[in-house]
């Protein structure tokens, strides 16, 4: 199985390796969909596994590209899930780091124009960036007689069910100028939803903007290092130190690779472990990024592992 010379190694493991694993490591970053829940139902032996991995001294992190509810929501689903113990200030979402970005790193001064749900608006509002707010949809209303504001310094774009053409149009004519910054929550291109079937995600909204704008936004969310670097700002971590468990090689295991963290796949979500094989085969700089150090069925095999 083992790909072309300098390539990644890609193996699964259990038991005893997992252990070994996570016994040399200090910080575990999880991602959430489809690591540790499935929409309304945690994974079988998430709650467990991160009760026990923060007995054993090991520090957790949740890092998320999904932006569609604030860090005080997501306590609220885990708990609702059966998770005990998770911290507030261990939940790493795009929307709260693009907060973080434009207040600590960029420090916008002006409003933002948001393409977005009320995930990013209140982590904006908790973090006191001041952003575009109120805006009511006139019937017949184009952008050639609707309103601009003209303390706009910022467009943020995150995911958005309610994203119209008038939206993108406005976001296009604040980034007419160049001083404006183009902030993006995550590149993800699509989420999967129940029947099997898809919803556009934050990445392609985003590629619609840029297309319009012909701008290039700034990505806040994984693969993007700025999440980890938000993390690491706050906390001392160790990237040799740490793993990275997600179910996407485009994002949380490129993330990973990034930041120069071991990486671990898992099979509940959605890549697979053909995808990742195939990646390792190619042996390319690109593609090893997308290769996992490790790759596991599931959670619970993280929880026998710790059990044994």
């Amino acid at each position: 199985m083992a790909g072309a010379v300098g390539s990644r190694s890609c193996k699964k493991i259990r038991g005893a390796q997992i252990r070994e694993l996570l016994e040399a490591k200090a910080n575990v970053l999880f991602d959430c969909d489809g690591v540790i829940w499935d929409g309304e139902k945690a994974i079988p032996g998430a709650p467990e596994v991160v009760s026990l991995l923060k007995q054993q001294g090991k520090r957790v992190f949740f890092v998320t590209n999904n932006c569609t509810r604030p860090r005080e929501l997501y306590m609220q689903k885990f708990s609702r899930l059966g998770f005990t113990g998770v911290e507030q200030e261990e939940i790493f979402s795009s929307a709260y780091c693009s907060a973080v970005y434009l207040k600590e790193f960029a420090s916008l001064q002006g409003r933002v124009y948001v393409i977005g749900g009320d995930g990013v608006q209140k982590e904006l509002k908790e973090a006191g960036v001041p952003f575009v707010e109120g805006e009511v949809d006139v019937p017949g209303q184009t952008i050639s007689d609707c309103p601009l504001e003209s303390d706009v310094k910022a467009v943020l774009v995150g995911y958005d069910e309610k994203l119209n053409f008038l939206k993108l149009a406005k976001a296009c004519c604040y980034l007419r100028d160049a001083e404006c910054l183009f902030v993006s929550t995550d590149p993800d291109p699509w989420h999967p939803v129940r029947g099997g079937r898809i919803t556009p995600g934050s990445g392609s909204l985003t590629a619609a903007v840029e297309t319009a704008s012909n701008r290039k936004a700034i990505v806040v969310g994984k693969p993007s290092k700025f999440m980890f670097e938000c993390i690491a700002s706050q906390f001392d971590v160790d990237p040799a130190q740490s793993v990275m468990v997600g179910d996407r090689l485009e994002t949380d295991i490129v993330f990973g690779s990034n930041c120069g963290l071991s990486t671990m796949l898992t099979l509940t979500g959605v890549s697979t472990f053909e995808e990742a094989q195939a990646y390792m085969e190619r042996d390319t700089p690109e593609t090893q990024s997308m290769v996992p150090d490790y790759v596991v069925d599931s959670i619970t095999d993280i929880l026998l592992a710790l059990k044994e």
